[in-house]
């Protein structure tokens, strides 16, 4: 609810009027093998590929009167649209290209395909050749991707009067686009939370997994946490950046400076060991004209491209079945999970362990917060 106000807000200086926030899950029972191999994990991946490159297509038919109609606004940003349309292809064709690789060991969903342009004609065709194995997939996977496009349309449709995490500002900003294939980086925003609780029991659980993250905290909310005492240990052997002073925009906020020079120094003073110079701004939303400031603080902004939607009407397995879908999809990225919020630990415990045996790899926090 909160990210759907804060866009709407954003949207009022567009005179557009925007739909309600989308939650969307796909249930992965719907799809007829476990990923317990590298190999079938390749084969669930390129038929997300597919299946998403049909709906993008889908979706480039429509004028801009239609599109704004779909999208539940009064009028788009058509090239910034076309922009992410056309990054998505090429993430789309080099996913698949690394999907391939295990194609002589399972050839379900492999086709000869040599270009972008060949990928664009088999996502057309696709689905009417797959057999009766993968049926019950088809569809409602044909559903879960027009709505998660949607998703991503609406974002790109608004920028960049409202920003978001769909677009970068700057090349200094980081997205998960850095990362090798297989590889994911686990984030956390919102936090901490209160004194022994969801905060508390995710940390001590990726710990006892012998995983790390990025905490990106709230300078107010870790000022509560150190006020009571009950802040030593609380990030022992994880990462902790920067949210901003409140979970706010700081896209207007005049006080933006201000929100990232306290909450920095409060997480460098009370965390030094765990503090990452990297701000994860809230809803996606930052300045354009915020760069230089942020490198006079050693600072980066740092997006995601994975959601879990853990603060809606999902539910723990929901959400963590749609991060799953998109860990298909996009094959590599930084997902993030809201910390303080009950969800996420339990999702997160369903989504390793569906994905033990799958080849992926957990990119460090420490590696990633302070890479180039």
């Amino acid at each position: 609810m909160r990210i759907a106000i804060a866009l709407l807000a954003g949207l009022l200086s567009l005179g557009v009027q925007a739909a309600p926030a989308d939650f969307v899950s796909f249930e992965r029972s719907l799809w007829p093998e476990k990923l317990d191999s590298p190999a079938l994990f390749d084969v669930a991946s390129r038929a997300e590929i597919l299946s998403f490159a049909r709906v993008l297509q889908e979706s480039e038919m429509l004028d801009e009167q239609a599109l704004a109609e779909r999208l539940g606004l009064r009028r788009v940003n058509l090239p910034v649209i076309r922009a992410l349309r056309a990054r998505m292809w090429q993430r789309l064709w080099t996913n698949y290209q690394q999907a391939q690789q295990s194609c002589e060991q399972d050839a379900s969903f492999c086709y000869p395909l040599e270009s972008m342009a060949d990928l664009r004609t088999k996502s057309a065709t696709f689905a009417a050749e797959v057999g009766k194995f993968y049926a019950t997939w088809i569809e409602p996977s044909h559903q879960f991707h027009t709505r998660y496009l949607d998703e991503l349309l609406r974002k790109a449709a608004v920028f960049p009067q409202t920003s978001s995490e769909v677009e970068k500002l700057s090349a200094r900003e980081r997205n998960g686009d850095e990362l090798n294939d297989r590889m994911f980086l686990l984030s956390f925003v919102g936090g901490p939370g209160p004194v022994g609780g969801n905060t508390d029991g995710l940390a001590d659980y990726l710990r006892r997994q012998k995983l790390d993250g990025i905490f990106f905290v709230l300078g107010n909310r870790l000022q509560q946490r150190r006020d009571s005492g009950a802040l030593a240990g609380l990030y022992a052997g994880q990462c902790v950046g920067i949210q901003g002073w409140e979970y706010r925009s700081h896209a207007q906020w005049q006080g933006w400076q201000d929100s990232l020079r306290r909450s920095q120094a409060r997480v460098q003073a009370d965390l030094p060991e765990q503090y990452v110079p990297l701000f994860r701004p809230p809803y996606g939303q930052r300045r354009g004209d915020g760069e230089a400031f942020m490198a006079s603080q050693r600072l980066r902004v740092s997006l995601w491209d994975i959601d879990a939607q853990d603060d809606g009407p999902l539910t723990a397995e929901a959400s963590a079945q749609r991060v799953m879908t998109l860990m298909l999809l996009w094959r590599k990225g930084v997902i993030q999970f809201r910390d303080h919020l009950p969800k996420a630990q339990p999702a997160l415990e369903w989504l390793l362990q569906h994905t033990a045996q799958s080849g992926i790899g957990w990119e460090g926090c420490r590696e990633y917060g302070l890479g180039e």
